[in-house]
């Protein structure tokens, strides 16, 4: 049958039918909230090109923690700023390090799944995300750190750790140091299909991580590359990837669904920096709605095939939907 006796306007009559007749739903537990810990400082602190997001002082742990609880979200990704950098990124290991400070902290005061971003761009003083030797990162020797790290990060309290370097074999090496220190409990969500994009300028700017002229194109992946990245989440998978990650979302939606077509295996979206403070930019401006543009943008993420999505909206969206469903 065809029209007129179709008609596919029947079934979007009503508010009722359409919430009836939704494909695609998101809801609080489906976000990850970013936040970023500075040692630095002693109150918030906003980061100019991210409206609405700060950095966060090594305190009020217990007060932060409740408002993100309350606003329907319980996961939280931690990122750190240190007050020192060195070539090596030592303070990412450190026991006294910014972030398992934090992660401490979080885990003292709530019941927030802590999920512990691993990498080091933001503590060499370099920038880049390992060890870098005659002008290269070195992958093999950089994995050495990354163990370490993960150990660190585990014994603060974390419950995931989520490697987002993209160095060859990463995955393997903290799944065998997590599992050597009796962490064998502790998940993985591998940043598998991490791109070289220019939608990560306002992190850098929270997070002071800066590399000058250089690129991290020799180990994040080609913005056009499709395959490629179907074959790093195979290899991260087979090194014990519990959760795999495409990063950025709303320009990559192709790859999660593709990834969700492929694999079985649970799939994060991280809705980046640029991606949001773009809709908020837009927003304040007036050029846009808003608060239409964010469920739209949350929404096709997850209909592309996500399960969890990383935002900066995570707050934010959940209220909306609290109040939605009154």
């Amino acid at each position: 049958m065809k029209f007129p006796e179709v008609r596919m306007r029947r079934l979007r009559s009503t508010p009722a039918l359409e919430e009836m007749l939704s494909e695609t739903i998101i809801k609080p537990s489906d976000f990850i909230l970013p936040l970023f810990f500075n040692e630095m400082i002693t109150k918030d602190t906003p980061v100019p090109s991210m409206p609405g997001v700060s950095n966060h002082p090594l305190s009020g742990y217990e007060d932060l923690a409740h408002g993100i609880k309350n606003n329907g979200v319980s996961s939280v990704l931690v990122f750190g700023i240190p007050a020192t950098k060195d070539k090596e990124g030592s303070q990412a290991y450190d026991y006294d390090g910014v972030s398992q400070k934090a992660i401490r902290g979080i885990k003292e005061n709530s019941d927030l799944i802590v999920i512990a971003d691993l990498c080091m761009c933001e503590y060499t003083d370099h920038g880049h995300c390992g060890i870098v030797k005659d002008g290269n990162v070195d992958n093999d020797q950089t994995l050495t750190q990354y163990g370490k790290i993960a150990v660190a990060q585990a014994e603060a309290g974390a419950d995931m750790i989520a490697p987002s370097g993209m160095m060859d074999g990463q995955v393997g090496v903290i799944r065998k140091a997590l599992d050597d220190a009796g962490f064998c409990n502790i998940p993985i969500m591998a940043y598998s299909a991490k791109y070289c994009s220019a939608f990560y300028g306002p992190f850098r700017d929270a997070v002071a991580s800066s590399f000058g002229n250089n690129s991290r194109s020799a180990y994040q992946m080609q913005c056009g590359n499709r395959r490629e990245a179907m074959h790093e989440i195979e290899l991260d998978v087979s090194e014990g990837a519990d959760i795999i990650m495409v990063k950025p979302a709303s320009s990559y939606l192709d790859i999660i669904r593709e990834a969700r077509n492929r694999f079985d295996t649970p799939i994060a979206a991280y809705q980046v920096s640029g991606e949001y403070s773009m809709i908020e930019a837009a927003a304040i401006n007036g050029w846009i709605d808003g608060k239409r543009a964010m469920m739209e943008s949350l929404l096709s993420i997850k209909r592309a095939g996500s399960d969890m999505i990383i935002t900066y909206y995570a707050e934010r969206v959940s209220r909306e939907l609290a109040l939605w469903r009154r």
